[in-house]
């Protein structure tokens, strides 16, 4: 499994934006797909986006064309910006990781091995 630290949480008001970081340690970080989930108090984990190895990507249906996810594999690094943010979007994002395979799009928790720690967005109204 990959050892991933998140970073980038903070702060920000509606319409704000923010780029939240996920880097990688361990072996072959260009085998991995890698997503980003959120949960806000009280609810389930969800899926938000996802990157494969070959930087095709795609994103839940509430992200609207305001988020990107993206990698950088000399880095060893994965990013979601974040733009036109919304008082619904706090939550913690956790940042995780996986070689596959599956079936189908990976959305579930249940698709991904590896786990960052997590990190605070907040967004005022």
């Amino acid at each position: 499994q990959l050892q991933l630290v998140e970073s980038g949480g903070g702060l920000v008001q509606a319409g704000g934006s923010l780029r939240l970081s996920c880097a990688a340690s361990g072996p072959t970080f260009t085998d991995y797909a890698i997503a980003w989930f959120r949960q806000a108090p009280g609810k389930e984990r969800e899926f938000v986006a996802a990157i494969s190895r070959g930087e095709g990507s795609f994103y839940a249906d509430f992200v609207e064309g305001r988020f990107t996810i993206s990698r950088d594999n000399i880095k060893n690094t994965g990013y979601l910006q974040m733009n036109s943010l919304k008082p619904g979007d706090t939550a913690v994002y956790y940042c995780a990781a996986d070689r596959g395979p599956w079936t189908g799009l990976p959305r579930s928790t249940a698709d991904f091995g590896s786990w960052g720690q997590g990190t605070q967005v907040t967004v005022s109204s």
